[in-house]
């Protein structure tokens, strides 16, 4: 899974195996680890959620966001390529939410491996 942060949008990639987890287990992580200790890591999270709309927080070094558990297993089970959604902070900010199916790059560096990804609908026009 990989996240990408902009102002106030995350965004998430997942490969096939992610979706896969996370529609079956309900909850799917990273860490990136800073240093030895369980309060050096950054943590990122997507869970499934009784809710009928998403959700975000950030707490201890964890980002956690919680996805309607309809919206994941129509998601997971169809060719739709993303997600979205979004989360009222206060009259004038939102925090907003994309979750996407990660696809194979084209032009992709040798070290880069691919083989969890959904392929590119592009096909040989694409990255």
């Amino acid at each position: 899974m990989k996240i990408r942060i902009k102002g106030n949008t995350l965004r998430f990639r997942l490969g096939r195996s992610e979706v896969a987890d996370l529609e079956q287990s309900g909850r799917i992580e990273e860490t990136v680890n800073f240093g030895p200790d369980d309060e050096n890591n950054f943590y990122y999270t997507l869970e499934r959620s009784t809710s009928d709309h998403f959700s975000g927080t950030f707490a201890s070094g964890r980002i956690t966001v919680s996805v309607p558990s309809p919206i994941i297993d129509l998601w997971a089970a169809s060719e739709d390529v993303s997600i979205e959604g979004r989360q009222t902070i206060d009259a004038r900010t939102e925090l907003k939410f994309l979750i996407e199916k990660d696809f194979v790059c084209l032009n992709a560096h040798n070290d880069d491996d691919q083989s969890d990804r959904y392929p590119h609908p592009m096909g040989d026009n694409a990255c």
